[in-house]
């Protein structure tokens, strides 16, 4: 197979590539490792080894190889990052993007058509007076170090589903399904790529070569198909600084301790996570929204934290008992997530089997009685402090069914992360406190001990290749282009140098339009053909 363009990998991030470089007349060849829905073989192929302190899923249910990638299975939380997130900040070791908050924006602005979300304006203010309602407001914080944010829901655009239409009736890209990239074959040198081996699970091989590449297989995969392509490098490509793989991030969340409102704000749905997401009381212009406190960045400062932002969350009768969950999972399943190994006839008997706690849990997230709510805690999302030991690797033993080494996934946080679990809750309880709006009680701080058992990861998986415009500190440079190869870009989260404490999708969206420009750019200084009506 010849083209211009090869992409690797049918997520957001290819998907966006793809559309973009077909407007301009380019021809594209888009390998997609799965079909149109999920299969149990194809998603064995990401399955691996965890190797952390703690017990860390980062297959089932958090990522999705079939059309569409991970927007299979993604909430649809929507946000910028923080101009401040782009920044090189003293107290964060390995922290700053190569460039600033304004170069993303006007892509920024261009993902909210491509996601389906509302107006391009995340102002606190704007919303609360869009939405208009007694029990939807903004909670009067007094001390000035906590401020207000907004996140928009995508419907969430599946794109697998959404743009499989436009990727049909393209006469430039050609979408191949069920084509696993296996290797990145290269020159002797290593600095130009010569093709893509590309495999089936049913045996078919076949080789792609193009002007470009561009990998976009996801934060994990990315580096794994890296690492694997060691015939001319041992380390693998674009390794020669020991980088891939490295500085691997997700972010943190905890569930921690209680709050009791005041009278006039104990109805209040606005900031409370249990009533955001396809809820017509908090929306507007036709967008769902979420609303968190984060810290004012004077507060960052002056703390030396990570950036964080934190929800209300509403405990539920019956919330975590075997009904609630299997309720809970069938109504991910009418929203078309994909959850691995999922059967209606056993959750139903689950149900049957504990109706008590599935009615109380289920009565109480569709009618919203206050009166039944147990308790509110706090969630707590935190950005990850980059570290070089959080990482990647190839399983040494451990092959898939295509014969590639799995990979062996060591997740670490930092005591900095604990920190900003800490004080971030510490500062927003005592604003709560002082404003009359809560009495809050906080768990014991984590800092310096071991971490919660109820820690988990939000499946953001990030860092991998990380940006930077030194090779010595990056697997890429601000174009996205991998140091020491000419044509080979790596298009995704694992790009991020920091994270943010904000949802990656629409980072990583805004990356790849801008990415789609650069090789444009590329492809019409090269001389390869393409079609003048569309440019």
């Amino acid at each position: 197979m010849e083209t211009t363009v090869c992409i690797i990998g049918g997520g957001v991030a290819g998907i966006t590539l793809a559309m973009e470089l077909d407007k301009k007349g380019i021809e594209v060849c888009l390998l997609e490792s799965g079909g149109f829905n999920p299969d149990d073989d194809t998603r064995d192929l990401y399955r691996g080894e965890d190797v952390g302190e703690w017990r860390y899923n980062f297959a089932d249910g958090s990522r999705s190889r079939f059309l569409g990638g991970s927007s299979n299975c993604w909430g649809g939380w929507c946000r910028p990052l923080d101009p401040w997130d782009f920044e090189k900040r003293d107290w964060i070791a390995h922290s700053g993007w190569p460039f600033g908050f304004n170069e993303l924006a006007p892509y920024y602005e261009r993902t909210h058509a491509l996601l389906k979300l509302g107006p391009n304006n995340f102002d606190p203010d704007f919303w609360e007076r869009s939405i208009n309602r007694p029990d939807v407001r903004r909670i009067p914080l007094v001390t000035g170090k906590v401020r207000d944010t907004i996140s928009q829901f995508s419907p969430p655009a599946r794109f697998g589903k959404l743009y499989r239409d436009t990727l049909k009736r393209s006469q430039r890209v050609r979408v191949f399904l069920y084509a696993n990239a296996v290797n990145i074959d290269t020159d002797y040198s290593a600095q130009t790529v010569s093709r893509i081996d590309v495999a089936t699970l049913s045996g078919r091989r076949i080789t792609v070569t193009a002007k470009l590449y561009v990998l976009a297989t996801g934060g994990i995969e990315n580096a794994r198909l890296l690492l694997a392509s060691n015939k001319v490098q041992h380390a693998g490509l674009g390794n020669g600084n020991d980088l891939v793989g490295r500085f691997f991030m997700d972010h943190p969340r905890l569930f921690s301790g209680s709050i009791k409102f005041s009278k006039q704000w104990s109805r209040n749905k606005l900031s409370d996570v249990k009533y955001h997401y396809m809820n017509a009381a908090v929306a507007a212009h036709g967008t769902c929204i979420a609303h968190q406190f984060a810290l004012t960045e004077e507060t960052l400062r002056e703390e030396r934290l990570l950036n964080a932002r934190v929800w209300f969350s509403s405990v539920f009768p019956g919330e975590g008992s075997e009904g609630a969950q299997a309720l809970f999972r069938c109504k991910q399943a009418l929203l078309k997530k994909e959850q691995a190994g999922w059967k209606l006839s056993k959750d139903l008997m689950t149900m049957l089997a504990h109706p008590v706690d599935t009615l109380a849990y289920g009565y109480t997230r569709l009618f919203q009685p206050r009166w039944l709510i147990q308790s509110v805690k706090f969630q707590l999302i935190v950005e990850p402090e980059p570290d070089p030991n959080s990482r990647v690797m190839l399983s040494p033993s451990q092959k898939d069914q295509l014969g590639m080494n799995r990979v062996r996934v060591d997740w670490r946080l930092t005591t900095k992360v604990q920190r900003t679990f800490d004080r971030t809750l510490q500062i927003l309880a005592e604003d709560m406190r002082r404003s009359g709006v809560a009495e809050v009680e906080l768990d014991p701080p984590i800092e310096g001990k071991r971490w919660p058992a109820d820690l988990e990861g939000t499946w953001h998986h990030m860092g991998t290749t990380r940006m930077h415009d030194s090779p010595k500190h990056g697997v890429v440079d601000r174009n996205c282009k991998v140091h020491g190869i000419n044509n080979l870009y790596i298009a995704g989260s694992s790009v991020f140098p920091t994270a943010g404490a904000n949802f990656p999708t629409i980072t990583l969206a805004a990356l790849a339009f801008r990415l789609a420009e650069h090789l444009v750019m590329e492809v019409r200084n090269s001389g390869a053909n393409f079609s003048a009506e569309a440019a």
